[in-house]
């Protein structure tokens, strides 16, 4: 597994994470395997949510710690705080809380990164801020990052926030590519072209952000697996050519397609196989040629000028 820096000055870390929105349908041996699978994948990035499973997922990795402390030593727990039933909070109280609950069920003393989960049409950056500062202080959070926000509304934390947020996580795969669409087709008029997100692909860049892309294996939001989908049979008809050509299964061409992006992101996956986990893997000793990159992107449906 290949590793790189988180952000500008931040650990590095295994190239692929692993995501934990589903462990709450593992049982505690279940849930040790995977863990210890990933580890040998050379995967050590651990990407939590306090409403995954209404905290259920926390609490099961948690186990998982508690039957094994020598592992805490040996990976990086992320988790991300701000949904709650039918609203979003930024509010200090409630950021504040829900860390505190986060390193309950997960068993540890810190995160290692805190995202804020998606955006909160309420923010104050100066609760965000002095909440982020009291995490720093007592060390419950070490770094600090947001997911699905846009550069305005990044720049409205960071303007009050002193902690640099060096990650973002934002949806995408080789079926639902928004944020690369836009950028190819800049002064045209087609659909393709509209900026759904303030360029965030590139500001994230241009600050030295990582974007953690979600759902590497969905088309739109949570439509289900492209892979062996019959919706899509010319991209999955090229996946499967070039994943029988490399010698890997199709989800590892999906991954390389996003690890090939010179923005250096770290997909997030969300299997709960450990044989899925295994095979996605292989995308890291996977080197996609730029023509094979513009030939995936092509045959899922995207035109160029």
């Amino acid at each position: 597994m290949k590793r790189f820096r988180i952000g500008t000055d931040g650990p590095e870390v295994s190239r692929i994470a692993l995501g934990l929105m589903r462990i709450d349908r593992l049982g505690p041996r279940e849930a040790d395997d995977l863990v210890r699978d990933a580890l040998d994948q050379g995967v050590d990035f651990f990407d939590h949510a306090d409403i995954y499973g209404g905290g259920r997922c926390e609490e099961i990795f948690g186990g998982v710690l508690s039957r094994d402390p020598s592992l805490r030593g040996r990976i990086a727990i992320q988790s991300k705080v701000g949904i709650r039933r039918g609203e979003f909070d930024f509010s200090k109280e409630h950021i504040l809380e829900a860390v505190d609950g986060c390193l309950a069920r997960l068993k540890t003393d810190r995160l290692d990164f805190l995202l804020l989960h998606r955006p909160d049409a309420l923010v104050e950056p100066e609760e965000v801020a002095e909440a982020f500062d009291v995490l720093e202080r007592t060390g419950k959070a070490l770094r600090f990052g947001v997911s699905n926000q846009n550069p305005m509304q990044i720049e409205l934390l960071q303007r009050t926030v002193k902690q640099r947020l060096c990650v973002n996580q934002l949806q995408l795969s080789l079926a639902y590519t928004p944020m690369i669409d836009a950028g190819l087709h800049v002064n045209m008029t087609d659909p393709a072209s509209v900026v759904h997100d303030g360029s965030v692909l590139d500001y994230c860049r241009l600050k030295g952000i990582t974007i953690q892309p979600w759902s590497p294996f969905q088309h739109g939001f949570f439509g289900g697996a492209f892979l062996g989908d019959p919706k899509f049979p010319e991209l999955n008809a090229v996946v499967d050519r070039m994943a029988a050509e490399k010698g890997v299964a199709p989800a590892a061409i999906a991954i390389a397609w996003i690890l090939r992006h010179p923005a250096r992101m770290q997909p997030v996956l969300g299997t709960t196989s450990p044989k899925h986990l295994r095979e996605a893997c292989r995308a890291a000793d996977v080197d996609l040629t730029r023509t094979e990159w513009y030939e995936l992107y092509r045959a899922a449906g995207n035109k160029l000028p």
